[in-house]
């Protein structure tokens, strides 16, 4: 089985969502049912109620609609997908605006076009309104995409990488591979080394950039 990366990870949490908000279709379809009758019991209990349902059926909509953006991207639909992306980056719930311009990165991406997909991750990466965590995703995924741009800036790259390299960061993995291949781009063999040694050898190291560790110090040689 192939081995999921990063961008993998997160848009395996965009389907999880997706089929949460499905699940919450009894809630559309009878819900308001429920709701009518405590309405007759207790008039506070049904106005709240009344919001959950509401807030569900949003939920689901938006759910709805960047599952028809997704399967436009699936069918190889590239321009319509990517309209209908930036259509709920523009307008969508706040959950989902930030997946549809991840996503709209990603399609540029697998489209093989690496320089402007990682400018859309930069552009993520700079946006203090987003959560920590998504904005240094946004980093390591640009930085995979640099990997592939000829003329990539490799000092100012490794700056980028650099804080994402500390032992409580949660993409630290993946900061250091990069790093190491960076590294090795550059000629300096001895530091790549020493970064793809640490990762072989830290036993929290996931199990695919342990491997590809081990695959490249085999290559670097002693």
């Amino acid at each position: 089985m192939a081995e999921k990366t990063e961008d993998d990870i997160l848009f395996q949490e965009i389907d999880d969502e997706l089929r949460q908000d499905r699940a919450q279709q009894l809630w559309k379809a009878y819900g308001k049912y429920a709701i009518t009758a405590v309405v007759v019991l207790v008039a506070s209990v049904a106005g709240y109620q009344g919001w959950r349902n509401y807030d569900l059926s949003t939920r689901l909509a938006a759910g709805e609609r960047f599952s028809a953006a997704m399967e436009l991207a699936a069918n190889e639909k590239i321009d319509e997908a990517f309209k209908a992306f930036a259509d709920i980056a523009t307008d969508g719930n706040k959950g989902y605006q930030l997946l549809a311009r991840f996503s709209q990165a990603r399609l540029l991406a697998q489209n093989g076009n690496s320089r402007d997909a990682s400018l859309a991750y930069r552009v993520l990466a700079d946006d203090v309104s987003i959560d920590t965590l998504y904005r240094e995703l946004a980093v390591i995924l640009s930085a995979y995409e640099d990997l592939n741009t000829p003329g990539t800036d490799i000092a100012a790259l490794k700056e980028r990488l650099l804080p994402l390299m500390a032992k409580t960061n949660p993409w630290r993995f993946s900061a250091k591979e990069i790093t190491g291949l960076l590294f090795r781009r550059s000629g300096d063999k001895t530091k790549a080394r020493e970064l793809f040694s640490a990762l072989a050898e830290d036993r929290n190291t996931p199990q695919g950039v342990r491997t590809r560790a081990l695959e490249m110090l085999s290559i670097l040689g002693k």
